[in-house]
């Protein structure tokens, strides 16, 4: 395993978890704000609005590289690289 290949799997494994919460709590804020499945009884809509407004740089932070790093790694298993 080369070193890119190392730092690839590290970027997957770092990123995933805080991914996962973040698109988790963008779901759970967005059903927030648009008053579904009762979830706007647990926060006003309009401080739901604001956190999910939020949420769209972390998210972009963690998925771009995590992303990139998936692909890569896909496409050498596949031998394509």
């Amino acid at each position: 395993m080369t070193n890119f290949n190392r730092i690839a799997l590290r970027t997957l494994r770092i990123t995933s978890w805080p991914l996962l919460a973040v698109v988790v709590a963008s779901f759970v804020t967005g059903y927030m704000m648009s008053n579904r499945y009762g979830l706007a009884a647990t926060m006003p809509p309009e401080k739901a609005l604001i956190i999910h407004k939020l949420l769209h740089v972390p998210l972009l932070v963690l998925l771009v590289p995590h992303s990139i790093a998936a692909a890569y790694l896909a496409l050498k298993r596949k031998g394509w690289l």
